[in-house]
């Protein structure tokens, strides 16, 4: 978790609250590291942490948009920013749909 609060320092990135919501709570069986975060600013923020060793394709942009549905929908508002965290290459025709839906890839 300390190594998540430097990166987003190290953007410029300061929150006041910071949770991390178990993928059990929302159904899913992925891998994955989901945070509900709110800035000093009152603005909601959902942080994504990927780890994988293979490419993000056009299929993971469906998967984190359902993620983030299913994540609206167990919190009860909607997020402002939506931040991806990975450490994995990423598709082109992926990055670009990631940025139509207003994803920030960090």
């Amino acid at each position: 978790m300390r190594a998540l609060i430097d990166q987003l320092q190290a953007k410029g990135k300061i929150y006041k609250k910071l949770v991390e919501v178990q993928p059990k709570e929302l159904g899913i069986r992925n891998k994955i590291r989901i945070f509900s975060a709110t800035d000093i600013n009152a603005y909601y923020t959902t942080i994504f942490m990927v780890s994988q060793k293979s490419r993000l394709l056009m299929k993971d942009v469906v998967k984190f948009e359902e993620i983030y549905q299913k994540l609206v929908s167990y919190s009860g508002h909607n997020y402002k920013y939506k931040i991806l965290i990975i450490d994995a290459p990423l598709c082109s025709k992926a990055a670009k749909a990631f940025k139509d839906a207003k994803w920030k890839i960090i």
